[in-house]
């Protein structure tokens, strides 16, 4: 029997990784473990028993305040000692998160083969998403089998000498998480007003920009009564801070801490628009034809813009204001968002997952067939 184990410690992470782990322990010749750095403390286990799953091992390695490099070492140091314990014989990571970089590091440490779940993604720019351009870098050159959710991540680690054996194109395991709980896209009544749903988090985005993102906020549903927003804000203050001081108590803005997921794709699939600067909802939102208009500078996941299902906007409000705008009034150009389909999977991104590893570990005489996205229509 094959002994997997699946090291995570965000609520990102316990979301895309869920639908993994309930079909390896669905599968009579793998037994997995789940372990959890407890990077997302409060997060993650309110994330994994949506999926009916908890951690298995939780290190709880968050302390007040610590930086990344206290962060880095207390997970690697928990995430080495688990190992021990545990002596799997492969040890899944996913993302780009600091649990990912340093779960997959202590696995090489250990000479424990690594695989990479959603990797290849990358934006060329080593500090932006920082720091996890460099954490899903460094996870991608440990890892030796690499479950890759699109063909173009596919194409990045190729162009890195990574590959082709071990690399599987699956889809992402995120589309089989929203599916499963979002069900189908849901229209608003007549009358009711358009619901923009916002969220942003992201390092790069402290301080002005998520001013200026708040700012666009507040002048939008100024401007536009026909317009409400839910804004779900995340606990970090260099976000929750700005955010709240600029649209506590405005009419029709809704500010909740982050919902439980069930209850969050739900929530998107009842929406008309959304602004994010979050890498797992720019796959998602395509997934359930809801357009989305990314909050930054540059993505790792061009897919989404390639797609047409997406906007590079930034965090500019003036941009902003004008590309919300432009989808709440041309009816066209939201129809072809809406219609542009999910470049990112297909539901089946975890079945493809454990036949990859069954595969490499010579228990399937055959690899999965890869995610194949749909073509774009033309304009």
């Amino acid at each position: 029997m094959l002994r997997v184990a699946a090291v995570f410690g965000t609520r990102p992470e316990a979301i895309k990784m869920a639908p993994v782990v309930r079909t390896l322990r669905d599968c009579p010749e793998t037994n997995v473990i789940v372990v959890s750095s407890g990077q997302h403390r409060d997060l993650l286990p309110q994330a994994l028993a949506v999926f009916g799953l908890r951690a298995d091992l939780d290190l709880g390695v968050m302390v007040e305040g610590q930086g990344l490099p206290a962060l880095s070492a207390r997970a690697l140091e928990g995430i080495a000692r688990a190992l021990d314990d545990i002596r799997p014989d492969v040890v899944l990571v996913h993302g780009d998160t600091t649990t990912a970089m340093v779960g997959a590091l202590a696995a090489f440490y250990q000479r424990i083969p690594v695989g990479h779940v959603e990797a290849g993604l990358r934006t060329g720019q080593r500090y932006s998403p920082f720091p996890e351009e460099m954490n899903r870098l460094l996870a991608d050159r440990i890892a030796e089998l690499h479950f890759a959710p699109t063909r173009s991540a596919a194409a990045h680690l190729a162009a890195e000498g990574i590959g082709p054996a071990g690399v599987y194109v699956t889809g992402n395991t995120g589309i089989d998480a929203l599916l499963a709980l979002a069900g189908p896209r849901r229209r608003r009544p007549p009358g009711r007003p358009r619901l923009v749903v916002v969220e942003a988090h992201r390092r790069e985005n402290a301080g002005a920009p998520m001013r200026g993102i708040a700012d666009a906020v507040a002048r939008l549903v100024h401007a536009r009564p026909d317009v409400e927003v839910v804004w779900s804000v995340h606990p970090n203050p260099e976000v929750a801070g700005p955010v709240r001081l600029a649209l506590q108590g405005q009419p029709r803005v809704d500010l909740r801490t982050p919902p439980a997921y069930g209850e969050w794709a739900r929530l998107l699939a009842e929406a008309d628009l959304l602004l994010t600067d979050s890498g797992g909802l720019q796959e998602e939102a395509p997934a359930l034809g809801l357009p989305v208009l990314v909050l930054r500078g540059s993505t790792e996941r061009p897919e989404v813009v390639a797609s047409g299902a997406g906007r590079l906007v930034g965090t500019d409000p003036e941009r902003i204001l004008t590309e919300v705008g432009r989808l709440l009034e041309d009816e066209a150009a939201y129809a072809r968002m809406t219609a542009a389909g999910s470049p990112f999977g297909d539901g089946q991104a975890a079945r493809r997952t454990l036949e990859g590893l069954l595969f490499h570990f010579g228990l399937r005489s055959r690899p999965p067939d890869p995610f194949v996205a749909p073509e774009r229509a033309a304009d």
